[in-house]
């Protein structure tokens, strides 16, 4: 895994270099509402999606250096989701990635602003001809982050969770999958749809990415939430044990830690196998998933 950890590390440093570079600190008032969004999104984090972005391109022959400013735009709106999750009205969590949440940092009304600053900043880059010449290619991409990061996806998601968490009504295993896939899946389906995207990938390359990447999302979900009961604050970065003390409604919770690991392995082989029709240029996305299985933050 030191290979995979080197390339995420790697990919870490590319990104965050753009995001220096496409958040300037401005010297007027605003200038705070900058200086909030630099630090929910620069230096945290393991860069998951804009690795599978920058690493599925490349299956097509696309490079880092022209693939990672669409990466970045997708940082930014995980980022945004961040911010937001953490707020009081939301999942009311004062620590992200080994830090105080935006919030805390700076103020709930900053971080909302700064939140909605990293979203629409994101579109914005996917709409320069500074990230890809091709009008049709950058139409797409909006497109397509728009309904993943939209109500079709990681908000409507959001907006089942806290009605799941109203509700005195238990979710269903499969009403618990589907949640899980709009709020986690959807943003890391995007990151393999948009380097098919840039790398002109045929409908039968497309729906083989989109199959390991729906396999691996829930995986990296189930992991999440297992991590949420086995894991250390340390580690992971964030408050633990908090679904617990909710009585959220998980896939672990619903099935058990046990059952839940096997699922998680059952759903990462197969997302390997989706990628056989790649042979070794898929390999990164592999290991990548055998990670996610494994980790331990």
């Amino acid at each position: 895994m030191s290979k995979l950890n080197d390339a995420l590390k790697d990919t870490r440093r590319r990104v965050d270099e753009m995001l220096d570079k496409l958040l300037p600190v401005p010297t007027g008032l605003e200038k705070r509402v900058v200086e909030a969004m630099r630090y929910a999104s620069i230096g945290g984090g393991k860069a998951l999606r804009p690795f599978l972005l920058m690493m599925t391109a490349s299956m097509f022959g696309v490079s880092k250096d022209d693939s990672v400013r669409v990466a970045t735009a997708l940082e930014m709106v995980h980022s945004y989701s961040l911010i937001h999750d953490d707020l009081p009205c939301m999942d009311d969590d004062d620590l992200r990635r080994g830090k105080p949440s935006c919030h805390k940092q700076f103020d709930e009304a900053t971080a909302v602003l700064a939140g909605d600053g990293l979203l629409t900043r994101a579109f914005e880059i996917l709409a320069s001809e500074k990230t890809w010449m091709d009008p049709v290619v950058r139409c797409e991409l909006v497109v397509a982050l728009a309904n993943a990061a939209g109500f079709h996806g990681m908000v409507g998601g959001q907006m089942m969770d806290l009605m799941a968490e109203a509700d005195e009504e238990e979710l269903s295993l499969p009403e618990i999958v589907r949640l899980q896939s709009m709020k986690t899946g959807r943003l890391l389906m995007f990151a393999c749809e948009a380097g098919a995207i840039l790398g002109q990938a045929s409908f039968d390359e497309r729906q083989a990415l989109k199959t390991y990447a729906s396999d691996l999302g829930l995986a990296f979900q189930i992991t999440d939430d297992i991590l949420d009961i086995e894991g250390s604050v340390e580690k992971v970065g964030k408050t633990l044990r908090k679904d617990v003390k909710a009585n959220k409604a998980t896939y672990v919770s619903v099935v058990g830690v046990d059952a839940a690991k096997a699922k998680a392995k059952e759903l990462i082989a197969h997302a390997i196998d989706a990628l056989t029709p790649f042979g070794e240029r898929a390999l990164p996305l592999k290991e990548l998933a055998l990670f996610i299985l494994t980790r331990d933050h």
